[in-house]
């Protein structure tokens, strides 16, 4: 599944699940720019650290997705580091709970712009050169919550079931010229965006955090086992492949059995 000549852009990928996607990128031979919203000497070493692992060039371009300018500038941006961005994936994303009777506000906003808003700045940037290049591909890392809910997540539900969908209609406009647009949603995983929900379950079982993780998984997912991240950069690595070039409008979970109860 080589992605030799092919150039890439993953949002929040200097960590967690993006971090792991851009490894996976960038060891099947794509060339990888790098974002956060972290300082250039900060993001920097992150990325030259992955070239010299991996033998191709990467880059780092800094964007609060907060802000709309910034999300719709990220892919000329990217292009201007390294070279087009044939392969887009949206991983970015905040996360909150609570019930919606106190949800404050500001932090659906937040959320909003930056899990839903910032994904359709960057496929409306990118999506005319791919076009014009006759090839592309866009992986958007939705959630099993794209698909099914849970208790006191209203904005986060709400962007990835909007992610989902936007995902959907943009794989229609373009299904016939060498564009594929797919979800990624996996269920529980072992990065930091899930630790204070470890923490409180791990509160209940006086501070275990084994036996919180067990519960935690033990409520939604059958296989009781957090995916690892680098297990879901192989899968992004597929949806870009070759082999994957007739796989368009599809939201392929990874949740350990949890959508299919």
């Amino acid at each position: 599944m080589s992605l030799q000549g092919r150039t890439a852009l993953v949002t929040g990928s200097t960590q967690g699940i993006g971090l792991a996607i851009a490894e996976a990128l960038a060891r099947a031979g794509a060339q990888v720019v790098l974002h956060g919203i972290e300082a250039p000497e900060q993001g920097a070493p992150i990325a030259e650290r992955l070239q010299a692992a991996h033998g191709t060039r990467t880059a780092y371009v800094q964007a609060n997705l907060m802000r709309a300018d910034e999300a719709a500038a990220l892919v000329e941006r990217a292009s201007a580091a390294l070279a087009p961005v044939d392969i887009l994936v949206n991983n970015a994303g905040i996360q909150h709970t609570c019930g919606i009777a106190e949800f404050p506000a500001e932090r659906w906003d937040a959320i909003l712009a930056v899990n839903l808003s910032s994904a359709f700045h960057t496929m409306k940037a990118a999506v005319s050169g791919m076009r014009a290049r006759g090839w592309g591909r866009i992986v958007n890392i939705a959630s099993v919550h794209g698909l099914v809910a849970s208790v006191n997540k209203g904005a986060y539900l709400a962007a990835k079931h909007g992610l989902v969908g936007l995902s959907k209609g943009v794989a229609l406009e373009t299904a016939a010229e060498g564009i594929t647009v797919n979800c990624i949603c996996p269920g529980w995983t072992n990065t930091a965006l899930i630790q204070p929900q470890i923490d409180a379950r791990a509160a209940l079982h006086g501070g275990d955090r084994q036996a919180g993780i067990r519960d935690l998984l033990r409520e939604k997912q059958p296989n009781l086992t957090m995916a690892e991240p680098s297990q879901l950069g192989e899968v992004a690595v597929f949806l870009c492949s070759a082999a994957a070039a007739g796989i368009t409008g599809v939201s392929l979970p990874v949740d350990g059995g949890w959508t299919a109860q």
